[in-house]
């Protein structure tokens, strides 16, 4: 080979190292800056005397001087730090008895730390009853990860603004109870979104549709771009995912299933 023509493939080869640098640079900063929790809201939820808030690595809330009826992993939606639904779960889990623990996730997606719960799972021995969950992103992650459990393991799953995927399996899983709220002004996972995919969850899966929320009120961490403006404030989100919770957990048998969505009121 000429020296000219080395030269110039080694030019090459510089000029396409440094832009993998750059993308992956790119990458790595938009990754880790992720929208943080709004410090009024996560103040507010972590001054509430019926909930215990530890913030770390995995964020826990679990219920004072109550033992825990059952125990949420929650993945937290794309570039949302776990901090931001701390203000959304403590209402929830002060009216369910309810330990929940929000992972952080490497670059903050759940995409690369989809196996968070087995660790959590094993760390929390005397947890009998486990469910999973997430939102946006988050759920589709937790769905997919229960969808390679044994039966038995993990009684259900969570969705907030989220679906699953074909290829997590959870259609025949008889033995999975699910959980899905949604909201009727969410601009990211839309109504379309939710019910196009109702054939990837089992038969009696309960659907939520609270009606005038939006893809950012399951957080507190201010707009997301491509969301449509919420026409209930937060305060009222707020109850109606608490109550959604609370009945699908302690009614079960009166809440309305597969065919049915019900506009959380």
């Amino acid at each position: 080979m000429s020296g000219p023509r080395r030269t110039v493939l080694r030019r090459v080869g510089i000029a396409l190292g440094l832009i993998v640098v750059l993308a992956v640079s790119a990458f790595a900063l938009w990754a880790n800056t992720p929208r943080a929790a709004e410090p009024g809201a996560l103040d507010a939820a972590m001054s509430d005397p019926d909930v215990e808030v530890r913030l770390g690595p995995t964020v826990e809330l679990r219920p004072v001087g109550r033992v825990p009826r059952r125990a949420v992993v929650f993945y937290p939606g794309a570039r949302v730090a776990p901090e931001a639904y701390v203000a959304t779960w403590a209402p929830i889990v002060a009216a369910t008895d309810t330990l929940v623990l929000i992972p952080q996730m490497p670059f903050n997606l759940a995409v690369f730390g989809r196996s968070r719960a087995d660790d959590l799972i094993a760390d929390h021995p005397e947890i009998d009853t486990w469910w999973v969950g997430g939102h946006s992103l988050g759920g589709s992650m937790a769905a997919s990860w229960l969808g390679g459990q044994p039966e038995g393991g993990v009684e259900g799953l969570v969705l907030w603004a989220s679906y699953a995927t074909q290829g997590a399996g959870l259609a025949e899983r008889a033995d999975v109870r699910v959980l899905s709220v949604s909201g009727s002004r969410d601009g990211l996972a839309t109504r379309e979104d939710i019910t196009d995919r109702i054939g990837t969850l089992p038969d009696d899966a309960t659907f939520v549709e609270i009606d005038g929320m939006n893809h950012a009120q399951f957080g507190r961490y201010g707009h997301q771009r491509g969301d449509l403006a919420p026409t209930i404030d937060d305060r009222e989100a707020q109850r109606r995912l608490t109550e959604s919770h609370a009945r699908f957990w302690d009614h079960a048998e009166a809440v309305p299933t597969r065919d049915t969505t019900e506009e959380a009121a």
